[in-house]
């Protein structure tokens, strides 16, 4: 889907200011509106590590209650306690490292190389996370997760489904 000034707009209204270094629509909703969009990793000669970002209001909401609830302690917990999550989530940040550059343009490569930046987005993966056993936010993840499954995603998927369950059950 092309960046026209009315899908600009509309992420704009989305995120409550001008999208920077918005490239794509990475996943649009059953009503065509964005849900995920891909970001640059370079914008404005700043490397910017976070590839998806999710504008999906309806799915933010979800998960900044879900945050505030504490889930994110809940998740971490359950991942220092599990060397197999651990290890599942390093392999989800170096899939995501290597997808991020595979959307750098070879211009923006030279770019990151002449300020100095070269190497630095290699070791940052979902949400520009450098400790790869820290989960730190749920709406990286979940961006991420919706473009390629990931486990945070995973377990925030089984949650809501649990939820859901008490709820009905």
């Amino acid at each position: 889907m092309a960046i026209t000034s009315q899908i600009r707009a509309r992420v704009a209204a989305l995120l409550g200011r001008d999208p920077r270094g918005l490239e794509a629509i990475a996943l649009a909703g059953a009503d065509g509106g964005p849900m995920v969009i891909r970001v640059a990793s370079l914008v404005d000669d700043t490397p910017f590590p976070t590839l998806f970002w999710l504008v999906d209001p309806g799915l933010c909401y979800r998960i900044d209650r879900a945050e505030a609830g504490g889930l994110i302690g809940q998740f971490q917990r359950r991942v220092d306690l599990d060397p197999q999550l651990q290890q599942r989530m390093r392999s989800d940040h170096e899939l995501h490292i290597a997808l991020r550059a595979s959307y750098i343009p070879p211009a923006s490569r030279q770019r990151l190389q002449q300020l100095g930046f070269g190497e630095v987005l290699n070791d940052r993966g979902i949400g520009g996370i450098a400790d790869f056993t820290r989960i730190r936010c749920l709406h990286t993840w979940y961006a991420a997760h919706l473009m390629v499954p990931n486990t945070i995603g995973t377990l925030l998927d089984q949650w809501w489904q649990a939820q859901e369950c008490e709820a009905v059950c």
